[in-house]
Parts: C-alpha cells; structure tokens; sequence
C-alpha cells in the first residue's frame, strides 16, 4: 500500500512538473515576443524602464511565494474568527503555498528573468543599430550583466522581508486578490454575464394579498 502511494505521489509531481513546463515554455514565448516587439518601437529611456519593470515584477513575484511558504496559518484563522476581510484567501495562500510557490518562484520569477534578459538584447541591438561605437559582445555582456546584478540583488532583498513579515505579505496578497475579485464580479454584472446581487437584508418589502388586494 505505501509503494503504491509513493508510486502514484511521484507520478502526480512528474504530471505537475511537466505541466509547469509546457505552461512556461508557451508563456515564456508569447511574453518574450511581445515585450521585444514593444522595446523595437519604443523610446529608448521607455525600453530600458520596461526592462526595470520586468525585473520588479519577477523579485515581487518571488517574494509572494516565499511568503506564502514561510507564513503561519494560525493568525489568519483568528483573522477569520473577527471576520476581517480576506482572512479566508490568506488562509487558502498558505495551504496551497506549494502551488503559490511554484506559479511565483518558477512561473512567473524565471519567466521575468528570461524576458528581461531578451528585452536587454533588444536594447543592445538598439543601441548598435543607432551608431553607438561599442563592441556588440562587451556591450551585450555588461548590459546582460547590470540586469542580473539587479535581478540577484533584489531577490535577496526581498528575500530577507518577505521571511520576516511572511504573515502581512501573505494578507496583503489576499486583500489584492480579494479586490480583484470584486471589481470581477462587478464587471460581469455590468456586461450581463454574472450572476445577480444578492438581496440586502430588508431592502425589499414583501407583497401581501388579503382579500384579492395587495399591500
């Protein structure tokens, strides 16, 4: 019986394993040509700040599931018991951190890495195309170089805080994704799509018949 579930667990984690592949293989590609395609026709001070941004969105994204690993379930349980908002989704965060973790750190942390790193070839490429008298190796390499600087430099950063205010990160995360889901529900209201809002407690009268008349 335990060769057979250490069996089936290591064929769930190859099936997830492989399934995080083909999602960051496929992401990877579609992200990498967008954001080169942008850098060829933006300013050149747009494109380096698009780079920065790639870079900050994967050491934000690398802190949350860091967080999310390292956070304590008990706090958001009496967060839960005061009905504080979001308390629920920090709860859900952090009992599925291995899957937090994986979209953050793997996902989306190695994908930013590697379209920052394309988007600095494009600058490069830039930078040659407009005259600058630069060999094309060295230039690449301190460019690539600076970026990933960056990238090490704040991951361990944000490394240090997301471990030491783990518990905050995680509520914040939720709060985010709680007024996601909010501002979600109210869009498919308003395109007709979603489902209609509950009834407030006592907004509506009920209608009462005595006597053939309503009152």
């Amino acid at each position: 019986m335990n060769r057979r579930a250490k069996a089936r667990g290591r064929a769930v984690l190859i099936r997830e394993s492989l399934l995080v592949g083909i999602w960051t293989f496929f992401v990877a590609m579609i992200v990498t040509l967008v954001s080169t395609a942008v850098i060829v026709f933006l300013p050149l001070p747009a494109a380096v700040l698009l780079v920065l941004v790639i870079v900050l969105v994967g050491i934000i994204f690398d802190m949350v599931g860091l967080a999310a690993a390292a956070a304590s379930e008990r706090p958001f349980h009496a967060m839960a018991a005061k009905k504080l908002p979001a308390a629920g989704r920090a709860i859900s965060l952090v009992r599925n951190a291995d899957v937090v973790s994986s979209i953050c750190n793997d996902l989306v942390g190695d994908i930013c890495g590697t379209v920052g790193g394309a988007a600095t070839a494009a600058i490069v490429f830039r930078l040659l195309a407009n005259g600058l008298v630069w060999d094309q190796g060295l230039i690449n390499v301190v460019m690539v170089s600076l970026v990933a600087a960056l990238t090490v430099g704040g991951k361990s950063a944000g490394k240090g805080y997301a471990l030491g205010h783990a518990n905050d990160l995680v509520y914040r995360v939720a709060l985010l994704l709680a007024a996601v889901g909010r501002l979600g529900q109210r869009l498919r209201r308003v395109l007709g799509s979603g489902p209609p809002p509950e009834p407030r407690p006592g907004g509506s009268k009920e209608v009462r018949r005595v006597g053939g008349r309503s009152r």
